[in-house]
């Protein structure tokens, strides 16, 4: 059976990197909103949707992540199948077909 490879991971830096640019993404646009001219209930709204808008964000990247992780479930599955009859088929058989267990 052949090794199986090892699963990528994301290094730390790259880790820090993306948490810093959300903070400062959503601290600014925070910010933004508290210092806008306008009445309490259009900042207050515009507060509201920032927070739908995140909230949305994070469940597309777990669904997008969970589908990914599926399909390397049904591709290694698939893999240990042809790998499985790889092994089973003998060339030197008449009628090419592996053996009946």
């Amino acid at each position: 059976m052949s090794e199986t490879s090892v699963r990528p991971q994301n290094t730390a830096a790259y880790f820090v990197q993306a948490a810093a640019s959300f903070a400062i993404a959503l601290g600014s646009v925070t910010i933004g909103i508290y210092r806008l001219d306008a009445d309490a209930w259009v900042r207050a709204f515009l507060g509201i949707a920032v927070l739908y808008l995140t909230t949305s964000a994070f469940t597309l990247a777990k669904v997008v992540r969970d589908r990914e992780e599926a399909g390397q479930i049904v591709s290694r599955v698939d893999q240990a199948r042809l790998e499985k009859l790889l092994a089973e088929y003998d060339p030197f058989r008449a009628d090419g077909l592996p053996p009946k267990s």
